[in-house]
């Protein structure tokens, strides 16, 4: 037997040589970027695929809302489909894939159309694996096909594959990550420019990072549809979107990014969960990171994940996290392993045996936090301040006072040591019934681990 490792074959796989494995027929639905991108890199990297796949790919249905519109492809060579669940015809293709997004709507009809006749289903939709993902899982179970959805959580960065393949042997005890580039990159432009929060967004917009309408990237609407997803990937349960609070960067101004670095932290959007002894804890949030984690490092539009696994340890996987390369080659990945015949559970175990895990109660969580006050520049309001964080049983680590404004007022930056959000909140509520506050307090979570 030869020592010599075999090339890559340069043929298509097939269980006779003489007969070439038959195409994968692809039912399209939705010709948008991610769309446009995937027939870009079906056409150009489709020899590469065949190799690897066993099997060369075919777009044999397309659909989308306007038939005419101008395209970065020509879509005029594929059979076109008035009515996109017309995609999802046994007939006709072998696996559908969803770009239309939203998680209801044509989305969630083709998606159960494509998996009640037994075809696999590959979508980018985080919305609605957030939303519906239990009972789409349920279906493909029922009716033995799969369902994929890589390009839904962080765009090209493999992190499904990470979670359900690479950590599958490990017990996952939390994971924490940026999961918008929008809200980063609206964050990172702040802390380098010192640009106000509207300045950068308008920013965000005019480079194409951000919608006319951004609420859902800078709500933490987005990443919590993320974390949700890898929630159910990492702990067993199903995703619940109902059971996830969220936390925007709307409140964040360029002053806590200046306090924030004075202190040593930069402000980044995490989407988080983490097992504790009380339950789970899972949420969506600004929080204060320090300077020298990894994930501050992470700017602009990139996402990044860091998971922590009983065995694996640490493990950080980053990339972008949107656009239509990225994501594209997620949506093709997952359309290699349907090729080869891989599907298995679609989070990692049956959905029949969705764990039913307690949650942390929110006013239980534990950890340290940032607070910027606007008060009136008179004496005796630190001691005011001090009084309420005494009576509230918050200690305070460190406070710093602000360069007095033109209109009399000055910023009172407070950070405390570890204490509960229930006594957090007697605090803020302490604060708030003082007349020497003027205007509603800005609280942020210290994620030190």
């Amino acid at each position: 037997m030869s020592d010599t490792l075999s090339p890559e074959p340069q043929g298509i796989a097939a269980g006779d040589a003489d007969e070439p494995a038959k195409p994968l027929r692809i039912g399209l639905a939705g010709l948008g970027t991610v769309g446009c991108g995937l027939i870009d890199l079906i056409n150009r990297n489709g020899d590469l695929i065949a190799r690897r796949a066993g099997r060369r790919f075919t777009v044999a249905a397309v659909s989308a809302r306007n038939r005419h519109q101008r395209r970065d492809v020509d879509v005029s060579p594929y059979p076109w489909r008035d009515n996109p669940l017309d995609i999802a015809d046994p007939a006709d293709v072998d696996v559908v894939v969803e770009l239309i997004g939203g998680a209801d709507g044509p989305a969630l009809a083709i998606a159960r159309a494509a998996l009640s006749r037994g075809l696999p289903l590959v979508t980018a939709n985080k919305a609605l694996i957030a939303h519906h993902g239990a009972e789409l899982a349920t279906l493909a179970e029922s009716t033995g096909t799969s369902l994929h959805f890589e390009a839904g959580v962080a765009g090209g960065i493999p992190i499904v594959k990470t979670l359900k393949e690479g950590l599958a042997a490990n017990r996952i005890d939390g994971f924490k990550g940026i999961l918008n580039g929008t809200a980063n990159f609206i964050l990172t432009l702040m802390e380098d420019t010192g640009s106000t929060f509207d300045a950068a967004l308008a920013k965000a917009q005019e480079e194409g990072y951000a919608e006319a309408d951004p609420s859902f990237d800078i709500d933490g609407v987005d990443a919590a549809h993320k974390t949700a997803i890898l929630t159910s990937l990492a702990f067993g349960v199903a995703p619940d979107m109902g059971q996830l609070p969220v936390e925007g960067i709307r409140a964040v101004s360029h002053v806590d990014i200046r306090y924030a670095r004075e202190l040593g932290y930069r402000i980044k959007l995490l989407g988080l969960a983490r097992m504790t002894e009380a339950g789970l804890d899972q949420r969506v949030q600004a929080c204060l990171i320090p300077t020298g984690a990894t994930l501050a490092k992470v700017a602009g539009v990139s996402n990044a994940i860091q998971i922590h696994g009983n065995f694996a340890g640490p493990t950080l996987v980053e990339g972008l996290g949107a656009g239509a390369g990225p994501t594209a080659s997620a949506v093709a990945a997952d359309l290699i392993d349907v090729a080869r015949g891989q599907g298995g559970s679609t989070f990692s175990q049956p959905a029949k045996d969705f764990a039913d895990i307690g949650l942390l109660a929110a006013d239980a969580r534990r950890g340290a936090f940032y607070v910027r006050l606007r008060v009136t520049d008179r004496t005796g309001v630190m001691a005011q301040v001090a009084t309420a964080m005494r009576d509230g049983e918050v200690s305070m680590e460190r406070m710093i006072q602000g360069t007095p404004e033109a209109d009399g007022s000055v910023h009172m930056i407070i950070t405390t040591h570890e204490t509960s959000e229930a006594q957090m909140q007697t605090v803020i509520d302490r604060f708030k019934a003082l007349d020497t506050v003027l205007e509603e307090p800005c609280v942020l979570r210290i994620e030190h681990s």
